[in-house]
């Protein structure tokens, strides 16, 4: 089986694993917020239709605080809602990092992804054919 990957040493392929198992930690955090994100927004539709069958109840008070108070304001302090951390999130952060991932194969390893991977796959494989 020809070894068509860049020829780098172990450092290296280390380091690049670690990038990329960074970029996977990286994108599965980005799912959790996006699951937050999420979660909150039932919350507060929930909320919202609390506000409903309050004021129905003649409860104006306590509507008018989940109107005022509670549906307009932001759970990451102030007005800040959890879109814009999502946003902030892949557009100031993960972009950078991928691009950063990116290049760095670019540099040491001809782009390639998984070398260590592929190598491993390829071990195994001229192993079972022994």
């Amino acid at each position: 089986m020809a070894d068509d990957l860049p020829a780098i040493d172990d450092e290296t392929e280390s380091a690049l694993h670690e990038l990329e198992l960074g970029i996977e930690g990286l994108r599965k955090g980005h799912g959790y917020l996006v699951q937050f994100h999420h979660a909150t927004g039932h919350a507060m539709e929930h909320f919202s239709e609390a506000e409903t069958h309050l004021r129905a109840a003649g409860h104006d008070d306590l509507a008018d605080h989940i109107r005022d108070e509670i549906l307009p304001c932001g759970v990451l302090g102030g007005d800040r809602w959890t879109y814009e951390l999502v946003e902030s999130f892949e557009t100031e952060f993960l972009r950078n990092i991928e691009a950063f991932e990116r290049a760095t194969r670019e540099e040491v390893a001809d782009g390639e992804r998984h070398i260590r991977e592929r190598r491993i796959q390829r071990r195994w494989q001229e192993r079972a054919e022994e």
